[in-house]
Protein backbone atom coordinates (compact mmCIF):
# COMPACT_ATOMS: atom_id res chain seq x y z
CA UNK A 1 0.00 0.00 0.00
CA UNK A 2 1.52 3.33 -1.04
CA UNK A 3 1.54 6.61 0.88
CA UNK A 4 -1.53 8.06 -0.85
CA UNK A 5 -3.58 4.92 -0.29
CA UNK A 6 -2.68 5.06 3.41
CA UNK A 7 -3.78 8.72 3.56
CA UNK A 8 -7.07 7.90 1.85
CA UNK A 9 -7.69 5.10 4.34
CA UNK A 10 -6.69 7.20 7.37
CA UNK A 11 -8.77 10.23 6.32
CA UNK A 12 -11.67 8.09 5.07
CA UNK A 13 -11.38 9.60 1.59
CA UNK A 14 -12.77 7.61 -1.30
CA UNK A 15 -11.41 9.32 -4.41
CA UNK A 16 -8.02 10.49 -5.60
CA UNK A 17 -9.60 13.79 -6.62
CA UNK A 18 -10.78 14.50 -3.05
CA UNK A 19 -7.31 13.65 -1.75
CA UNK A 20 -5.74 16.11 -4.22
CA UNK A 21 -8.19 18.85 -3.20
CA UNK A 22 -7.44 18.25 0.50
CA UNK A 23 -3.68 18.49 -0.13
CA UNK A 24 -4.20 21.72 -2.08
CA UNK A 25 -6.23 23.17 0.79
CA UNK A 26 -3.49 22.29 3.28
CA UNK A 27 -0.84 23.97 1.13
CA UNK A 28 -2.88 27.12 0.47
CA UNK A 29 -3.79 27.41 4.15
CA UNK A 30 -0.18 27.15 5.29
CA UNK A 31 0.94 29.88 2.93
CA UNK A 32 -2.08 32.08 3.67
CA UNK A 33 -1.65 31.86 7.44
CA UNK A 34 2.05 32.75 7.18
CA UNK A 35 1.16 35.67 4.92
CA UNK A 36 -1.67 36.84 7.22
CA UNK A 37 0.40 36.77 10.40
CA UNK A 38 2.77 39.55 9.27
CA UNK A 39 0.12 42.33 9.20
CA UNK A 40 -1.24 41.18 12.56
CA UNK A 41 2.23 41.47 14.09
CA UNK A 42 2.65 44.90 12.54
CA UNK A 43 -0.74 46.00 13.87
CA UNK A 44 0.27 44.88 17.37
CA UNK A 45 3.61 46.68 17.06
CA UNK A 46 5.67 43.51 17.27
CA UNK A 47 8.94 43.81 15.34
CA UNK A 48 12.13 41.81 14.92
CA UNK A 49 13.93 44.49 16.93
CA UNK A 50 12.16 43.11 20.01
CA UNK A 51 14.38 40.06 19.66
CA UNK A 52 14.16 37.10 17.37
CA UNK A 53 12.87 34.72 20.06
CA UNK A 54 10.14 37.14 21.09
CA UNK A 55 9.19 37.97 17.50
CA UNK A 56 9.08 34.37 16.26
CA UNK A 57 7.48 33.08 19.45
CA UNK A 58 4.64 35.58 19.12
CA UNK A 59 4.38 34.96 15.39
CA UNK A 60 3.93 31.24 15.98
CA UNK A 61 1.31 31.96 18.64
CA UNK A 62 -0.56 34.12 16.11
CA UNK A 63 -0.06 31.61 13.30
CA UNK A 64 -1.75 28.74 15.11
CA UNK A 65 -5.27 30.20 15.51
CA UNK A 66 -5.01 31.90 12.12
CA UNK A 67 -4.23 28.55 10.51
CA UNK A 68 -7.14 26.83 12.28
CA UNK A 69 -9.68 29.39 11.09
CA UNK A 70 -8.31 29.56 7.55
CA UNK A 71 -8.25 25.76 7.27
CA UNK A 72 -12.02 25.55 7.75
CA UNK A 73 -12.73 28.63 5.60
CA UNK A 74 -10.54 27.57 2.67
CA UNK A 75 -11.68 23.95 3.00
CA UNK A 76 -15.28 25.15 2.77
CA UNK A 77 -14.49 27.22 -0.32
CA UNK A 78 -13.09 24.07 -1.94
CA UNK A 79 -16.20 22.06 -1.04
CA UNK A 80 -14.57 20.06 1.76
CA UNK A 81 -16.22 21.63 4.83
CA UNK A 82 -17.26 18.30 6.34
CA UNK A 83 -13.73 16.89 6.17
CA UNK A 84 -11.98 19.98 7.53
CA UNK A 85 -14.53 20.66 10.28
CA UNK A 86 -14.07 17.07 11.52
CA UNK A 87 -10.29 17.48 11.18
CA UNK A 88 -10.43 20.73 13.17
CA UNK A 89 -12.55 19.25 15.95
CA UNK A 90 -10.13 16.33 16.24
CA UNK A 91 -7.16 18.71 16.47
CA UNK A 92 -8.82 20.94 19.07
CA UNK A 93 -9.78 17.88 21.10
CA UNK A 94 -6.08 17.05 21.37
CA UNK A 95 -5.61 20.48 22.96
CA UNK A 96 -8.39 19.83 25.48
CA UNK A 97 -11.22 21.61 23.64
CA UNK A 98 -13.91 19.04 22.92
CA UNK A 99 -16.52 20.83 20.79
CA UNK A 100 -18.73 17.75 20.60
CA UNK A 101 -18.91 17.52 24.41
CA UNK A 102 -20.01 21.18 24.60
CA UNK A 103 -22.81 20.52 22.10
CA UNK A 104 -24.09 17.55 24.15
CA UNK A 105 -24.43 19.72 27.31
CA UNK A 106 -26.85 22.14 25.64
Amino acid sequence: MNFFEKLKLRWNVTSNWQLIVICIVFSITGSASAFASAPVLKLLGITKEMGLFTYWGLRILILFPTYQVLLVVIGTLFGQHKFFWAFEKKMLKRFGLDLDKNVEKQ
